[in-house]
């Protein structure tokens, strides 16, 4: 038996880099893992043995409604989110910004793991158990001054939102988990101004690695709550 036989993992933005990887690595551990996006080829790539597609929209309620409800049904009660869902715009500068783009970026940052977290807490509070990841950024835990006013600023209230269900939710069994990482190598550099070269993206963190930290606190016993986890490549360049 692996660690996470007979969970039921639910990955949104899992067609693709962070939420990808994290999708295999709980299916790896013997999770029954369900990825959800808007695109539907790139979750239908990711989906394999043990790993399913429903797709779904974090930025309408109700789409994130019934691809819940569809997962319950096919599969059982959510034990495990991750939401790795996240975008943001190139025009990052108050100069060149809109508050169409702040608010496209906070919608789907920040309101959609609401809406998300919303959908999940009833299940997991039936059983007294429950784990959320939502992926965050080094942009939360620490400014960053050229990520742009609504990145910075989603990805920031994203640890209050972690921590409100802590305090809530502690005695329901069901514990959150604010996760930084620092430059990974995922198609999202290519909404910076100026990408990152080959070389750069090189030395950044992977998929792969975070998806490895994903599992690692999905297997710790449910006692455990890892509130906040900063990882960075070395070369971290948010130190330049």
């Amino acid at each position: 038996m692996t660690t996470l036989d007979g969970k039921v993992a639910w990955v949104i933005g899992g067609g693709s880099g962070i939420g990808a990887g994290a999708a295999r690595a709980l299916a790896d551990a013997g999770a029954t893992v369900v990825v959800s996006g808007r695109r539907v080829s790139e979750l239908e790539a990711v989906a394999s043995v043990g790993i399913h597609a429903v797709p779904a929209d974090v930025s309408d309620e109700q789409s994130v409604v019934d691809a819940h409800a569809r997962i319950e049904a096919d599969y059982g009660v959510v034990d495990i989110v991750v939401y790795s869902a996240g975008t943001n715009v190139r025009n990052r500068y108050w100069a060149d910004t809109t508050p169409a783009d702040f608010a496209r970026v906070v919608d789907v940052n920040l309101t959609g793991a609401m809406r998300v977290i919303h959908a999940v807490l009833p299940g997991m509070r039936g059983k007294s158990d429950g784990l959320i990841v939502v992926v965050s950024s080094w942009a939360g835990w620490r400014f960053a001054p050229g990520v742009g006013a609504g990145y910075s600023t989603s990805k920031t209230a994203l640890g209050a939102l972690v921590e409100t269900v802590n305090a809530q939710e502690r005695l329901q069994g069901i514990r959150a988990t604010h996760l930084c990482p620092g430059e990974v190598r995922t198609e999202i550099l290519n909404t910076r101004p100026v990408v990152p070269t080959a070389e750069e993206q090189e030395l950044m963190l992977t998929s792969e690695d975070l998806g490895d930290a994903v599992r690692y606190i999905a297997e710790l016993p449910s006692r455990v709550c890892i509130n906040e986890l900063v990882i960075t490549p070395t070369s971290n360049t948010s130190y330049a």
